[in-house]
């Protein structure tokens, strides 16, 4: 008698994929599973990824990587050197390896980005969905507030708040997360103007859940990735706006490499030792176009209508 055939077995993708997933979990993964493979088919986008992944990479391993120290330089034998097999992206009038300093500006590069996201997404992601949901006077008025924010160009208003607060690099973000947050309010509120309207929110205020409740546990989440997309695109900003702060001397302070103080300290030399400036210079565009590629992929694939 002939034994019945086993099933064959489930593979991890069919599982991902699966039309009915049998809980919440494997939903979550499947639609991070989906969006990524949407995302993985965009090239300039997995370009943009593996520049940001590097400059992770860098900014950890900074002091493995540097050759030479970032604040010491000789000013007799080593000051403004062009670029060669000894110092690759030349030195500066103090005598100091561009590069290294270069690569130990990138930890300052990812903490402004890293606290600015952290600080402003928050903040404009809450405001948006109260305004949103909560509509009538309240919504009213955090709009206008969000409105006069955004009335003054970002830089124009950071350098106000820095000229208020002190130059330092911490002020700085402060500053730049102070005028960062109304984007994501117009964005969270938009979608959540959408979002109240549905069945399940219907739904989930007729089971008796508290405005707060419903805003925190069911709208807020539904805000996120677009919030997230944002943000990414916003990275370039912020690290220009960082970099306008650093050329004027509001931001990071001498001797720390933060690469806009690294241009201003290069602008003397700009005819004759171009290096000082420019190298710093190309780390700002490359690094600032790889997250505006990053931020096109994540948008196209977290985004359900063009999404596959």
């Amino acid at each position: 008698m002939n034994k019945l055939a086993a099933p064959p077995k489930e593979s991890v993708h069919d599982w991902l994929m699966s039309d009915r997933p049998g809980s919440r979990r494997q939903a979550s993964l499947g639609r991070a599973y989906s969006a990524w493979r949407s995302f993985a088919r965009n090239r300039l986008a997995m370009a943009g990824l593996a520049i940001v992944l590097v400059l992770v990479l860098v900014a950890i391993f900074a002091n493995v990587l540097a050759p030479y120290s970032p604040y010491v330089g000789d000013l007799t034998t080593t000051r403004l050197l062009p670029p060669s097999s000894t110092h690759w992206f030349g030195t500066d009038d103090q005598g100091r390896d561009i590069l290294s300093r270069i690569i130990h500006g990138s930890r300052i590069t990812l903490f402004v980005v890293v606290l600015v996201a952290v600080l402003a997404a928050p903040i404009g992601l809450l405001v948006g969905t109260v305004a949103g949901y909560a509509g009538g006077w309240l919504d009213a008025a955090l709009m206008r507030i969000t409105d006069i924010f955004l009335a003054f160009p970002r830089l124009i208003l950071a350098l106000a708040f820095v000229a208020a607060l002190g130059p330092g690099i911490t002020n700085a973000v402060i500053a730049i997360a102070i005028t960062s947050w109304p984007p994501y309010a117009r964005i969270a509120r938009a979608e959540t103007l959408t979002i109240r309207q549905t069945d399940y929110i219907a739904a989930v205020q007729l089971l008796g859940a508290s405005p707060w409740r419903i805003v925190l546990r069911h709208i807020m989440p539904l805000c996120v990735s677009s919030v997230i997309v944002r943000v990414t695109l916003d990275m370039a900003g912020i690290i220009l706006t960082a970099a306008g702060l650093g050329f004027l001397g509001l931001g990071a302070q001498p001797p720390m490499p933060e690469w806009g103080a690294l241009i201003a300290n290069g602008r003397a030399y700009v005819l004759d030792q171009w290096w000082v400036a420019a190298a710093p210079g190309a780390a700002i565009f490359i690094v600032s176009l790889a997250f505006n590629l990053l931020g096109d992929g994540l948008r196209d694939a977290l985004d359900p209508k063009t999404a596959k």
